[in-house]
């Protein structure tokens, strides 16, 4: 009887260990995009990270451990703040509009009208321009001297004299938002589209059988169904906003009086300009904090809305 019993087991033993490197075949063929995923994402991060505290600098050549030197000098500097809320602000301000502008579109090209593909396929090329492209377009656009904007402007006459759109601290961040709108607001756009192709078509033809008006109909069906997309969508640009680089480098380089720096441009120039390898880190990393608490706010409110309509 003991050997009745104890043979099983040892098959199931052996036939485990038979099958345990075929188990791990998957992981070992994965193991080249891991390494390669991790040499060129996870390492500079933590290679970042560790930078941050040390005062390294290729000027002075110094490569000493600091602690956390590098984040209270930050704490204390006038131009990390400065491009601090000027990232913030334009992340807001650019997330808030493409996202009721990409609304708009998007309820607009989900009803049914001639041309509306070709007008679904024209909405996506201001997105498919490179953002290099973009902001040249749009410093020829806002030229302060021989600009088309302030051509069409004058000839209107909402304005007396030429605006110098990006040389002044008050237009120069508002003109780079509006060139950002432009660009990313049909990404947004098709996004939402897509979410409100998923709208049961069920639920709309009942509401407007009952009488229900287009306002109606959106607030109290489209909009709730809506609210997973419209965060989702919302937590990809605003981290996408937060980054901001080219756009604001080709156009302004962050001035005129540091109006425009954002958190992107004044890393690089720490990095690049004066080659301190240790407070740059320090910037980048502490810009790398605040967008991680930007996505854990959009996901901490993603996962309550969710619950509240299951």
């Amino acid at each position: 009887m003991a050997t009745a019993v104890t043979a099983p087991a040892a098959g199931r033993t052996q036939k485990s260990s038979r099958a345990l490197p075929g188990a791990l075949w998957p992981w070992l063929l994965l193991l080249p995009a891991f390494m390669s995923l991790g040499s060129v994402s996870f390492y500079p991060i933590v290679n970042g990270v560790y930078l941050s505290f040390t005062n390294r600098s290729l000027i002075t050549q110094d490569n000493d451990f600091i602690g956390i030197a590098n984040y209270l000098q930050l704490s204390a500097d006038p131009s990390f703040w400065n491009a601090w809320w000027h990232t913030i602000w334009f992340t807001v301000a650019s997330t808030g509009l493409e996202t009721l502008i990409g609304l708009g579109m998007a309820l607009i090209l989900c009803e049914a009208f001639g041309g509306r593909g070709v007008i679904r396929a024209a909405m996506l090329v201001p997105w498919a321009m490179p953002t290099v492209v973009t902001s040249k377009m749009f410093g020829w656009l806002f030229d302060g001297q021989h600009g088309i904007i302030n051509f069409i402007l004058l000839h209107a006459g909402l304005i007396d004299q030429n605006v110098n759109w990006y040389g002044a601290p008050e237009t120069a961040l508002t003109t780079i938002i509006f060139a950002d709108v432009w660009k990313t607001t049909p990404f947004m756009a098709l996004l939402l589209l897509t979410g409100l192709q998923t709208v049961p078509k069920s639920l709309i033809e009942a509401a407007r059988m009952d009488g229900a008006k287009a306002w109606t109909i959106f607030w109290n069906i489209r909009l709730p169904l809506l609210l997973p997309t419209l965060l989702i969508a919302g937590l990809f640009r605003a981290l996408d906003a937060f980054r901001v680089f080219d756009l604001v480098y080709v156009l302004t380089g962050g001035g005129p009086a540091d109006s425009t720096e954002t958190l992107s441009t004044l890393s690089y120039k720490i990095l690049f300009s004066t080659l301190q390898f240790g407070y740059g880190s320090a910037v980048s990393t502490a810009m790398f904090i605040t967008e991680g608490l930007i996505a854990v706010a959009f996901c901490l409110f993603l996962i309550r809305q969710i619950r509240k309509t299951t």
